[in-house]
């Protein structure tokens, strides 16, 4: 067989198969599970492949791979996240969310379908080389699902590894690509400040805890500004401040939360230590005492250069019209920790019906476009037969 007809192949099954794939999404849509808790999405995944004759390996706790092809040291991957979003769905839709307080309103369902319609039509083509499909669980939460992927040896023996993100803001049959970072780092601190509590009217007899804790949300920030270049984009924000219970009493405790950002790995290689220094010489001067709970997140989803030229020449020979320059998000992604250990690429793929409304990820209102289905499993098909005639996986720069 020709590596040549893989493309056609993959596409001529995505035709005979459409509607069952529009079943398997509007299925997974319907029966959201939120991170770590992909029980029944991953038993429906696996009982999708083994019904097309391929061995899906579990993994300890929630999530699979399967491989397709010839057992190989350099297979290429693709790479979908299962889990739901603790959000209300309100789009009222026939196949909405049954589960109350989850859907899956970052498209998570999206991913998941277009790969396992991936696995299956190549589980039926002859395929030249080793690719293996990743389903991983939690990709929501800080403590997500890719770093336990690698562990429990996910990657191993993969070269190079893709993804798409749904993208509500862009026209579904648009493909937004980006060479080096496409997202950016999420950190999250906690701060726990305490004082021997007192009497608003004698404040001086007390260290004020409160005082301190709006010391911190305002300093800190414009702190950062003044030690972090303004180019990489690195925006503290808190979103939480809790203390007291009484207008007339200083309390003994309060805390304050928030998010550390930054376009740059490098700087974000360098954020704890340094809000740890800024935060001491903030709260010194109150004569509170604080605890600081500093809880790393991703890297940014760093693009590698050969891997995104790949992605590009396959988006152009699907469409050359489809791509479009994608802007870094502020948003964190865990497909960031794969590309710390092999090149690969993230696109982010259109989903918007190019009338109406626009709609923003992580709200329970958004409806996608499910065209864009049509799109990913095209692409995913192309950029494995562009592989399967460069007679390798390209292993990155």
């Amino acid at each position: 067989m020709e590596k040549v007809g893989l493309s056609a192949q993959i596409d001529s099954w995505f035709a005979a198969h459409r509607d069952e794939v529009i079943q398997w999404r509007r299925h997974l849509h319907s029966h959201p599970e939120v991170s770590h808790h992909e029980i029944d999405t991953t038993q429906f995944i696996a009982e999708c492949l083994r019904e097309r004759g391929l061995e899906p390996h579990l993994f300890p706790e929630t999530g699979l791979y399967v491989d397709i092809g010839p057992e190989s040291d350099e297979k290429l991957a693709f790479r979908a996240d299962i889990d739901a979003l603790r959000v209300e769905e309100t789009t009222g839709l026939p196949f909405a969310s049954r589960t109350p307080g989850a859907s899956h309103s970052c498209g998570h369902d999206v991913h998941t379908a277009i790969s396992l319609a991936l696995a299956c039509a190549l589980a039926e083509i002859d395929v030249p080389f080793g690719v293996r499909v990743i389903f991983q669980p939690a990709e929501e939460v800080m403590d997500g699902g890719a770093p336990d992927v690698i562990k429990w040896g996910g990657l191993d023996g993969v070269a190079c590894i893709y993804a798409v993100h749904a993208e509500p803001k862009l026209r579904v049959g648009h493909i937004g690509v980006r060479t080096g970072a496409i997202t950016s780092a999420a950190d999250v601190l906690r701060i726990n400040v305490t004082g021997p509590g007192g009497h608003t009217s004698r404040p001086h007899l007390t260290n004020d805890v409160v005082y301190a804790l709006g010391s911190l949300v305002t300093q800190l920030p414009a702190l950062l500004t003044r030690r972090i270049d303004p180019r990489t984009g690195t925006v503290l924000v808190f979103g939480q401040i809790e203390a007291g219970f009484a207008p007339n009493a200083v309390p003994k405790t309060g805390r304050v939360s928030g998010t550390i950002r930054t376009q740059d790995i490098a700087t974000w290689r360098t954020l704890e230590p340094l809000m740890s220094e800024l935060i001491d010489a903030i709260i010194a001067p109150t004569g509170c005492s604080h605890e600081l709970a500093y809880t790393r997140g991703v890297p940014p989803v760093m693009n590698d250069d050969v891997a995104t030229a790949a992605l590009v020449e396959a988006v152009r020979s699907v469409d050359p019209h489809a791509i479009v320059q994608a802007p870094q998000s502020s948003g964190g992604e865990d497909f960031s920790w794969y590309l710390e250990q092999v090149p690969g690429s993230m696109a982010r793929l259109g989903c918007w019906r190019g009338t109406g409304k626009k709609y923003d990820l992580h709200q329970g209102d958004i409806d996608i476009d499910e065209r864009c289905l049509d799109v990913g499993v095209r692409l995913f098909g192309t950029i494995v037969e562009r592989f399967a005639d460069a007679d390798r996986v390209p292993t990155g720069a």
